[in-house]
């Protein structure tokens, strides 16, 4: 069985976007009365007084420019939840059950950053981790993916990446 490692928005990239994001605007933090937003910076849901802050990001323009890549349309914008402020990051890098046990969409690109492939996951809570490993596994055993995004159906907001295991 293979492990899989979930990249949460790295530190840098996090405070990078609090101060200008992707889509070149500077974002109002709020505080989240509700808790429950799924954050991108450490891969679990906020509780309720947490500031946070909702960004735009594209994540595939990242990747893409560390491997020599050029995604073209592929370059999606789209909205995060990240902490106002630093965090402390995930806790570990294995599977994120607390932002990733619903319907998700899981989407395989290649080494130019085109999508070559998805899945739709609809897993019951107690099934999430499975399901998603399954879905990686299928998505990778095609050795043009290089990458998969794991993200919400509803929304199309990102949720984490995994990459292809070294």
């Amino acid at each position: 069985m293979t492990t899989y490692r979930y990249h949460a928005i790295p530190a840098d990239v996090a405070t990078a976007l609090r101060v200008r994001d992707d889509a070149g605007e500077t974002r109002t933090p709020f505080v989240d009365d509700d808790g429950g937003a799924p954050l991108r910076c450490c891969l679990r849901r906020s509780t309720p007084g947490e500031s946070i802050v909702l960004v735009s990001y594209a994540p595939l323009r990242r990747w893409a420019a560390e491997h020599g890549a050029e995604p073209g349309a592929y370059d999606e914008v789209g909205p995060v939840f990240l902490h106002a402020d630093e965090c402390s990051g995930p806790d570990g890098d294995g599977f994120p059950a607390a932002v990733a046990s619903s319907r998700r969409v899981f989407r395989g690109y290649d080494k130019r950053g085109h999508i070559v492939g998805g899945l739709l996951v609809d897993p019951a809570p107690s099934a999430a981790r499975i399901v998603a490993e399954a879905a990686l596994d299928d998505l990778f055993a095609d050795p043009a993916v290089e990458l998969v995004h794991v993200r919400a159906v509803e929304f199309g907001c990102f949720h984490t990446e995994v990459r292809r295991p070294s």
